[in-house]
């Protein structure tokens, strides 16, 4: 595994293979991904942290989903990668779209965990009251953790996963307030992709508890996929938003199935 720091985001690249770009959620880090790296074998898998999150908190001004879109192809292009398989997760499945749309020459497939073509109008309020909640420091990040892990994992994972418990914990406390404040208000005012543009074949993936990307929404995002070359939707059971997390093996077969239908690069 190579670590390197482009324009102060981090980033790990591990394999080798055709390109895979990991693009984490909210709250998230390029570790989100580590339960599914077995189904990656054979693959050059990038995995950066995006600006305010992670190892790379310390990156300055506003975030934007555009701002994102144009890291990661910039971290792409200097690492030459023209053209990658993209698997996202939350806030990183909106980002995943917006390339897939805007950039169709750069994208070989889109998997997508817990995907969502934009938050609805309560959860844009939602996230601008988090910001303010994040900007109070440590004990704000742990009201925010606190209240997140009863409503963003499923009852299952929170009485039979404690390691997935304490990893999502773990996860969302390593932020720093200001910086995690800056990746709310990013996914606050994130425009919908012209998801019906995608020629990718794409997989969504969702939990049967998941409140962020719920079963019925996720079925309705497959409909507007009018282009894709293929579409598949799976609902885990007794998983919530965190599905790499909750939920790695069953991540991992439709992964493995998805890519062995369309693992050229």
């Amino acid at each position: 595994m190579a670590f390197q720091t482009i324009d102060r985001i981090a980033v790990e690249e591990e394999g080798e293979g055709p390109a895979i770009v990991c693009v984490h959620g909210l709250g998230g880090s390029g570790n989100t991904f580590t339960p599914l790296m077995p189904a990656l074998a054979r693959h050059r898998v990038i995995r950066a942290d995006l600006p305010g999150s992670g190892r790379s908190q310390r990156a300055e001004g506003d975030l934007s989903i555009a701002r994102y879109v144009e890291t990661l192809l910039r971290v792409c292009e200097r690492l030459g990668v023209s053209r990658a398989h993209w698997i996202g997760h939350s806030m990183g499945t909106i980002v995943c779209q917006h390339i897939a749309a805007d950039h169709p020459k750069c994208v070989a497939s889109l998997a997508l965990f817990g995907p969502l073509i934009a938050p609805p109008d309560a959860a844009r309020t939602a996230m601008k009251a988090r910001a303010a909640k994040a900007r109070e420091g440590a004990a704000g990040m742990q009201e925010i953790t606190q209240g997140l892990l009863q409503a963003a994992i499923s009852a299952d994972t929170r009485q039979r996963l404690p390691v997935a418990v304490a990893y999502v914990r773990e996860s969302l406390m390593r932020q720093d307030g200001e910086a995690y404040a800056r990746s709310c208000e990013a996914l606050a005012t994130a425009p919908a992709a012209q998801v019906e543009r995608i020629e990718a074949p794409v997989l969504l993936v969702t939990g049967d508890e998941d409140g962020v990307a719920p079963p019925q929404a996720v079925r309705a995002m497959a409909d507007r996929l009018h282009r894709a070359a293929d579409k598949r939707v799976a609902v885990l059971p007794r998983c919530g938003h965190w599905t790499p997390i909750e939920r790695p093996e069953d991540c991992q077969r439709e992964l493995r199935d998805f890519l062995a239908a369309h693992g050229r690069p």
